[in-house]
């Protein structure tokens, strides 16, 4: 998951750099007479970790215009708390001053995804974002 500007920038570069490898992997293969599915096959893991690259972005792009989703059960609340960060345009590092602590603690939160994080840290970063969480309970049918 890209968690801020410098890693989306780093990743966007990687795109670049990962379009030219694949182009040049490719003539190469073509020049040792592969049969395509040959060729497909030897190409399939660097195009498939390009691909992944190249949703990571989209995933950030669509966090940047605000548009988040749904969590159950507490389930990615850590990764949702990052999304809000990035939707709102809040920085690590200003996310660190409103809360009064080293931005290492942020990225260190972040790389971890809040894992084990106290509902009052929770709430802390929930309130220095401007974000309110509102909870609808169901009851599931057992069977």
């Amino acid at each position: 998951m890209i968690r801020n500007e410098s890693e989306y920038k780093e990743a966007l570069k990687r795109i670049d750099e990962e379009k030219k490898l694949i182009k040049s992997q490719r003539t190469k293969l073509k020049e040792k007479k592969l049969k395509d599915s040959a060729l497909e096959l030897a190409m399939e893991p660097i195009l498939t970790f390009h691909q992944q690259l190249i949703e990571e972005v989209e995933s950030y792009e669509k966090l940047k215009r605000g548009q988040i989703g749904e969590f159950y059960n507490l389930d990615g609340l850590g990764r949702t708390l990052i999304a809000l960060r990035i939707a709102k345009g809040i920085t690590q590092k200003d996310l660190a001053k409103k809360l009064n602590v080293h931005e290492t603690q942020i990225s260190r939160d972040e790389r971890n995804e809040y894992r084990g994080a106290s509902i009052e840290k929770v709430n802390s970063v929930l309130n220095a974002l401007k974000v309110e969480v509102v909870t609808k309970l169901r009851t599931l049918e057992a069977g």
